[in-house]
């Protein structure tokens, strides 16, 4: 059977949506249209319960109760309504925040807000392997610190990093923990509780499930954590999320958390032996490959390769049959290297030569046999 083209291995920017999940959408969208809201007949019913099983769905799937979730556009609303919240719910107690220089825009956005309102922030540095120390942690902790924000998985080199270790520092600490856990969840093992986890932030489309739909999931106990809201409006979501439910996108985004956790613990071998297949055709086939971040303590799905010699964009250029992504940010005058590769002691020229590479829930062994020859016939073609 022929190969579609171009092949899909991004899936760390999106995931297609899962079919399933999108017969739901689908089915949701066509015969439950009520509002969840309207209390008083059998549509908002059926929708309110639509949204209350999903609710179940995503905290089941890291260990929370469903009373814990609120469910928002997206991930970087989540990690907003977290940091910002937080920070103005604490300002009292200190105004001082952890994390790391490895965290995505949607958590460095907020925070350069908190800064420019008087806030503090310390910018804990990652090893060479992409991972954070819970030593470096604690020791950047303060009197007036109020909460450690560190994402679970790195999106461009996939590192993991030690969420347990650092929620039991916070714990003994008394200070709160954020993790933006977008790329983790479905992906590895999350548990709140296990990891002394506070607020985590989620993101539907980030495991098969549509566009628009997130969650963050907010203690209710030990310690009950507050938020102050940054809208305002309805009440709906316990007044910190206002605005009538996207209850199809909610409803699906609970199917893709269902299947995730129910298929986890087979994908993520599969993924592993895929990454281990492309990884050592690449390696063996051409001089110059390097792996950015650590190669056990990643996502199983997740490659970052440098290839020495040449420039990540015109490397894209030459592989218009696989859609994979730079971990440059290019423009079509000048290529600027990856501030994460560049804060984990890349060299500058082999931060402009990254690919990122994300496989996925549906890529195959054919595609991977696929991806590595062309990219191989590329990076030979382009030193030549």
């Amino acid at each position: 059977m022929a190969l579609q083209t171009p092949v899909y291995l991004d899936h760390h920017a999106t995931t297609p949506i899962d079919p399933r999940v999108l017969d739901l959408l689908q089915r949701v969208q066509k015969d439950h249209f009520g509002n969840p809201a309207s209390a008083g007949h059998a549509f908002g019913w059926a929708a309110a319960r639509l949204a209350e099983e999903a609710r179940e769905r995503v905290a089941h799937l890291i260990g929370g109760s469903a009373r814990e979730i609120i469910f928002t556009s997206g991930a970087t609303e989540a990690d907003n309504l977290a940091l910002l919240g937080v920070a103005e719910a604490y300002g009292s107690k200190g105004r001082h925040i952890v994390t790391s220089n490895l965290e995505h825009e949607a958590v460095r956005g907020p925070l350069a807000e908190f800064e420019r309102k008087g806030g503090r922030v310390t910018i804990v540095a990652a090893g060479p392997d992409g991972r954070v120390s819970a030593g470096d942690i604690a020791s950047a902790l303060r009197p007036d610190t109020i909460l450690v924000s560190i994402m679970a998985a790195q999106n461009e080199i996939g590192t993991l990093q030690p969420l347990a270790r650092i929620g039991r520092i916070c714990k003994e600490r008394g200070v709160l923990f954020h993790t933006d856990a977008a790329q983790a969840a479905g992906r590895i093992s999350l548990d709140v509780e296990r990891d002394g986890i506070d607020l985590m932030s989620l993101s539907s489309h980030k495991i098969y499930g549509p566009k628009g739909v997130g969650a963050l999931y907010v203690r209710r106990r030990d310690p009950r954590v507050a938020l102050t809201p940054l809208m305002f409006g309805g009440g709906q979501e316990r007044n910190l999320r206002p605005g009538t439910l996207n209850v199809p996108g909610i409803a699906a985004f609970g199917e893709a958390c269902r299947l995730a956790e129910e298929e986890m613990n087979d994908e993520a071998p599969r993924l592993l032996g895929l990454r281990d297949q492309l990884w050592l055709a690449l390696d063996g086939a051409l001089d110059g490959v390097f792996l950015n971040g650590s190669y056990e303590e990643r996502l199983a799905g997740n490659l970052n390769v440098s290839f020495d010699g040449i420039r990540a964009h015109r490397l894209l250029g030459a592989l218009t049959v696989l859609a994979v992504s730079s971990s440059s940010a290019c423009s079509s005058i000048e290529t600027r290297p990856s501030a994460i590769l560049e804060a984990i002691g890349v060299p500058r020229e082999l931060a402009m030569a990254s690919l990122r590479i994300g496989l996925g829930r549906f890529t195959t062994a054919g595609e991977v046999d696929f991806a590595a020859e062309k990219i191989i016939e590329a990076v030979n073609r382009l030193r030549c």
